[in-house]
This record gives structure tokens, sequence and C-alpha cells, in this order.
């Protein structure tokens, strides 16, 4: 058994303060620094979503990715491009909007949806210096 890893990429721009509202803003600045502005800050992030299986023999692919396309787009970028993720994306109320946390939120999101293929891996690009990678575990 053959299995194959294929990658789509889908982007989007969002807004987020990164805090604790159990704490204090002394406790918040300390820990969360520039990401802790009141006012927010933005990012432009890249998801890259991996999904991995057999190769069907009548189609030659793992999944289609026009398929993978279709409902990150949808489900994810639909939800989030150019919003706060702290006030305006449902699947975010009430978790600290860390990019560890998004990428877990996009997993929920994406794992039941690439089948018959598995979601191998999601990479979420904050900045051109910094990604969250999550394999499931």
């Amino acid at each position: 058994m053959s299995i194959v890893s294929i990658t789509r990429i889908v982007r989007f721009n969002a807004a987020h303060r990164v805090y604790n509202p159990a704490w204090s803003d002394e406790q918040n600045a300390r820990t969360f620094g520039k990401c802790n502005n009141p006012n927010w800050h933005g990012h432009n992030y890249t998801l890259e979503i991996t999904v991995e299986g057999e190769v069907h023999p009548e189609t030659g692919f793992v999944v289609n990715l026009n398929d993978v396309k279709t409902v990150a787009e949808r489900e994810i970028v639909d939800v989030i491009d150019h919003k706060n993720l702290n006030l305006d994306v449902p699947f975010m109320a009430g978790t600290i909007p860390s990019t560890e946390n998004l990428v877990l939120a996009c997993w929920r999101i994406l794992a039941p949806a690439v089948a018959p293929a598995r979601l191998a891996k999601l990479k979420l690009w904050e900045t051109e210096n910094q990604y969250v990678e999550y394999d499931g575990r």
C-alpha cells in the first residue's frame, strides 16, 4: 500500500488581540507583548492543508484538491477573512485567538471534510518568520 500526501494552500487576513480576560492588563501585556494591543493587530495568514491516502486507481488522486479548496474556503476563509478573530468568528468564541488555537480550530473543521483522504498536517503561517504545525496528536 502506497500512501501519498498532497498539500493545498489557502490564504486569509485577520485581526486579533491575544489576551486572557481573567488576567490583569499588566500580566497580559507582560505575557503577550505587542500581540496584546487593545486596538487589535492583524496578520496575513497562510494555511497549508496536507492530506494523505492511497492513490485511487480510477482518478490518480488521493483526493480531489478542488474539493479540499472548496471546503477550506467555505468553512474557514469565508468565515475568517478580513474579520476579527476575537469578535467575528464563531468557531473561535471563548478561545484565546493564538495561532496555536486557530490551527486546532481549523483541524476540527477540516479533518472530517477531506474523506476519503486523511488530514495529515496543517501548517499555519502567521508571519513569514513564524508558523505552527498540527498533525492531529
